[in-house]
């Protein structure tokens, strides 16, 4: 069977996510919020990052676009920058209450999204598709060189 470029993996998983980044982009703008924003927002609710640094490295983004996003986020009231007491150089950075009380309806959202574009799968069928793409994650990153993040952060699992 002749494999077409464009039903192989790489391009059909591009086009789910340029599918859902539209969905998740029209529930997140009403609430102030961009896709973007949501890994560094429950970075910083979660504790797993709370420097520039650590943040791009969590969202798996360079330093300049991060620090471009933080300012947007700091202008638009979602983050507050304070210096570091452990590091001069370094700044420590917080949600706001304001991000902090639209989070979880930015959540719920997404996850409204997600159950929407999966309504006509199995509870099975969608286990084994988190599995698949969490294991594809990886082997991209294992490939790319780039450390893996774990698998709880992949599928958004808390402890």
């Amino acid at each position: 069977m002749k494999l077409d470029v464009l039903s192989t993996p790489g391009h059909l998983v591009g086009l789910a996510a340029r599918g859902f980044a539209r969905l998740s982009e029209a529930r997140l703008k009403p609430l102030g919020f961009g896709l973007g924003h949501l890994p560094v927002l429950v970075a910083l609710r979660d504790g797993q990052a709370s420097t520039q640094r650590d943040l791009a490295r969590f969202a798996r983004i360079e330093q300049p676009p991060m620090a471009q996003m933080l300012d947007r986020m700091e202008r638009d009231g979602l983050i507050s920058r304070a210096p570091d007491p452990a590091d001069g150089r370094s700044r420590r950075i917080t949600l706001t209450a304001v991000a902090e009380a639209r989070l979880p309806d930015a959540i719920a959202a997404l996850l409204l999204g997600n159950r929407d574009v999966l309504h006509d799968f199995t509870e099975e069928e969608a286990g084994l598709l988190r599995v698949l793409l969490t294991r594809l994650v990886t082997n991209l990153d294992r490939i790319a060189g780039v450390e893996p993040l774990p698998a709880t952060l992949i599928i958004g699992t808390r402890d």
